[in-house]
């Protein structure tokens, strides 16, 4: 693909060149490719990378135009942008973490899945608004625990790991260092997998300005396939000089890049397209978040669907590159 086949849109920085939004300190088979060039030699077209400290500030960039594509933004800050009103669209399932995000309950309490209707009447802290929010609502709900039973405290997950920690709070929900903490003092009901069985999701996309995909679908494409390509590469043997590309465009230790990519998934293509992910559940899960957000007060409504949020395409469009 030459740069002629890029067409000039409202969204782009330039008829040359592409400019893509990622973060540092997040681990990821895709900088591996980045480290390579891959992306530009594909494309025949210098890309530009730019670092974001968050998912709403990748929308802001796409918005304003500055930014074409991001990898791995939220899906919390897209549905925001979405809900709205922003025309982006989700290209892919840039990583699932469902381990990296959960509910854990006090060790002393002994309940487990199996017992989990004794949490009726317990304390629970809980990220108001947040995609933690609506993973305790479907586990409470999968577990048939009545949410008018439970006293439910808003806190930050830091803040509810050191509840749980000091015997306030019977169990917390969270992510990241917070949850890490949490798992100290307690144990979690669901695993990761068993979470996604239940359609309770925790994943960052691929997302770019909708009009910038719908005028330059081969460019997105072409984009797509050279991160799935790396990501098989990664699945297949975790190469150790790929460890170490990774670590370095993170700008992380080997150590501490393979500590956090272990605890990462990256769905093939095919798992990708499928009712699990874009074929269906994505598009339930986002418009489940943005109620529970519209619930929380954060933000005014909720779009009547997330159908046209997600734009498979280009997606598909890559297992016949």
């Amino acid at each position: 693909m030459t740069g002629a086949a890029f067409v000039v849109s409202a969204q782009a920085a330039s008829a040359q060149e592409l400019t893509v939004g990622y973060f540092l300190e997040w681990p990821m088979p895709f900088l591996a490719a980045k480290a390579d060039g891959a992306y530009a030699d594909a494309l025949g077209m210098p890309v530009n990378w730019v670092s974001f400290e968050t998912g709403t500030a990748m929308s802001a960039a796409m918005a304003s135009g500055d930014v074409q594509i991001s990898v791995s933004q939220g899906v919390p800050p897209f549905v925001v942008a979405a809900s709205a009103g922003q025309a982006l669209q989700v290209l892919d399932v840039a990583v699932s973490y469902s381990e990296n995000d959960n509910c854990v309950v006090a060790t002393e309490l002994e309940i487990d899945a199996d017992s989990a209707d004794e949490l009726a009447g317990k304390k629970v802290a809980v990220p108001i608004g947040t995609a933690a929010h609506y993973g305790f609502l479907k586990q409470m709900e999968h577990f048939g625990v009545d949410l008018a039973s439970l006293s439910i405290v808003d806190m930050a997950p830091t803040d509810g790991a050191a509840a749980l920690a000091q015997g306030s709070v019977d169990f917390a929900c969270g992510w990241g260092g917070g949850l890490s903490r949490m798992k100290e003092h307690g144990n979690i009901l669901l695993t990761g997998a068993e979470k996604e069985e239940l359609g309770i999701l925790v994943f960052d996309v691929t997302s770019a300005p909708a009009d910038f995909v719908a005028e330059n679908a081969d460019v997105v494409s072409t984009f797509l396939a050279v991160t799935a390509e790396v990501n098989a590469e990664w699945n297949e043997s975790q190469p150790p000089e790929m460890l170490e590309k990774i670590a370095k465009e993170s700008g992380m230790s080997v150590e501490a890049t393979e500590a956090s990519i272990s605890t990462f998934t990256f769905p093939s293509v095919e798992d990708q397209l499928s009712a699990k992910w874009l074929g269906g559940n994505a598009q339930t899960f986002m418009k489940g978040v943005a109620d529970v957000f519209v619930e929380a007060g954060s933000i005014g409504e909720a779009l009547e669907s997330y159908e046209d949020a997600v734009n498979t395409g280009p997606l598909a469009a890559t297992q016949s590159q």
